[in-house]
């Protein structure tokens, strides 16, 4: 499939402003065909009025033809076969591996919120039905449910182009939902996303979608990212990044004439708290962290950027393995210039704090025009990590700061001063665990993933799966980007009092036709009422 660079509004192509934007190959630095269209304002305009009109067919659309739809979504990206992953190497420098499992995370998603809306439940449907006879005052038949929240802006990621991007879980947890959606491409990889976006536009006309059910732009100015937010249309945010750009897009939101969500993951360094029982198997605790710290060139959101433990032999000894296990690592390319540049501006930095001294670092030889980078293994006390608030701060990449504590209470303290992450992990025995209570309990308020014995990195996508966490790892805490629970990112609720039957939903009515799950009275079942 031949790309065209322009973006997609609705149906159509345009191209009002003008190719300005070339994606690079990290591994040569050379621009890659075509260049790409700076969506104008006029253009996001047109995006999100077409959007807000297809907000009302979007809602008369029974589940099962939405559930259909993002199966079409699933054939289509199939379709593109090799050629997609291609250019997503081309464009990220990930290996074809790496992107073939990303690709199937992506359908798989699709799929799972198509059988979640096909099952229907996920509506939560509460009825309660009226007593005209209660005394002193009749209560009257209530009927609540969740419905979608109107047109969603989507900003794809960089470090996930397929199942954080175009057709990733926001969008597919916001058409799900029966949204409309409006996807700002990442300028990284703007030729992965055009294909994905093509892929979507087929699959809305395969299965007769309302023209602005999905629109597609580029851009490099920030000024598209805040038209998008800032558009009266826009009911919710979508995005995957840096903390700078996520807190600029939920500032612009919050500060709208009718403030609307933004649901950013933005910043987490994943601290791993390493207990005493741990110690006994330091050899296979540091292999297990050097490949967590070295996935996807440490360019991963659930990176363990902390180590955490308990000073003496059992920790010096787990240095010395990290190391040793990190030593034999090739240099690598990062996703882009940028994230290059801000990783090792981020290292020098903690390099220069007082008390930090360097485990692991080295000496081989970096191209820069590669874009390549190799672990760094930092260490710190306690002391130094309290005194230094930059200590704590996420250096997006291939690296890691072990810091030391003189006694649990230090630990516990350490834990206590940790702003929001997505996750944090303890290594130790079931003793342990009981032995450290309150550090669990802790950890439980500044978390939204607590891992016992494993590794932040590798994000299971299910619906008990939640990713998120306090600020500033996301800006709400309450819900999550990965699993079928991300669909109430992007719904509302709507309560009924007194409808008649024929015109409630059909989730709503005595008659439960879709045999969802229902809270009835109190009660959950699936009987009619």
């Amino acid at each position: 499939m031949e790309l065209h660079g322009k973006n997609i509004i609705g149906r159509h192509l345009s191209g009002l402003g003008s190719p300005a934007l070339a994606a690079v190959n990290p591994r040569t630095g050379k621009k890659l065909k075509p260049f790409f269209y700076e969506a104008t304002m006029e253009e996001v305009d047109q995006a999100l009025e077409l959007a807000e009109r297809a907000v009302p067919e979007l809602r008369d659309i029974d589940d099962g033809r939405r559930a259909d739809f993002l199966e079409l979504i699933v054939e289509e990206i199939l379709h593109l076969g090799n050629h997609l992953i291609q250019r997503a190497t081309e464009e990220t420098a990930l290996p074809e591996a790496r992107l073939t499992s990303e690709r199937g995370r992506t359908i798989n998603q699709l799929r799972m919120f198509a059988s979640l809306i096909r099952e229907g439940s996920w509506v939560d449907a509460r009825i309660d039905r009226a007593v005209p006879q209660r005394h002193p005052i009749p209560k009257p038949d209530i009927r609540r449910m969740l419905i979608p929240i109107g047109p969603v802006v989507i900003f794809g990621a960089s470090n996930f182009p397929l199942a954080f991007s175009v057709a990733g879980g926001d969008t597919a947890s916001a058409l799900a939902a029966g949204n409309p959606v409006v996807v700002k491409a990442h300028p990284a990889h703007p030729g992965t996303s055009a294909l994905v976006a093509d892929a979507i536009l087929k699959a809305c006309e395969r299965a007769g979608m309302p023209e602005g059910c999905f629109s597609h732009l580029h851009g490099l100015s920030h000024d598209v990212g805040l038209r998008l937010v800032r558009h009266p249309a826009t009911r919710a945010v979508g995005f995957t990044g840096s903390f700078k750009g996520g807190k600029a897009l939920f500032d612009a939101a919050v500060t709208r004439p009718d403030p609307i969500p933004v649901y950013a993951e933005m910043e987490s360094i994943n601290p791993v708290f390493i207990l005493p029982g741990a110690l006994s198997r330091a050899s296979e605790l540091a292999a297990g962290l050097a490949r967590s710290v070295t996935l996807g060139v440490g360019q991963f959101c659930t990176n363990p950027g902390l180590i955490v433990g308990l000073t003496g032999p059992g920790l010096a000894k787990l240095e010395e393995e990290l190391a040793q296990a990190l030593s034999g690592i090739s240099p690598e390319t990062m996703l882009y210039a940028d994230v290059r540049k801000n990783f090792l501006d981020q290292l020098r930095q903690l390099q220069q704090v007082p008390g930090v001294r360097v485990v692991f670092q080295s000496s081989a030889a970096l191209s820069e025009s590669r874009n390549e980078v190799l672990p760094v293994v930092l260490a710190t006390d306690y002391q130094t990590f309290r005194s230094n608030p930059e200590l704590s701060k996420e250096a997006f990449g291939p690296s890691t700061l072990v810091t030391v504590c003189s006694s649990p209470d230090e630990m516990e303290a350490l834990a206590e001063g940790l702003e929001g992450h997505l996750t944090a992990t303890l290594h130790g025995t079931d003793e342990d665990l009981r032995n450290n209570r309150r550090l669990v309990a802790i950890l439980e308020r500044k978390v939204g993933r607590l891992i016992f014995n494993g590794f932040p990195t590798g994000v299971e996508v299910c619906p008990s799966m939640h990713h998120g966490g306090p600020f500033p790892a996301t800006t709400d805490v309450h819900f999550t980007s990965v699993g079928t629970a991300a669909i109430h990112r992007f719904v509302r609720p709507i309560c009924y009092q007194d409808f008649p039957q024929e015109i409630l939903p059909i989730q709503l009515r005595d008659k439960n036709v879709r045999h969802i799950w229902r809270l009835v009275d109190g009660e959950l079942t699936r009987d009619d009422c």
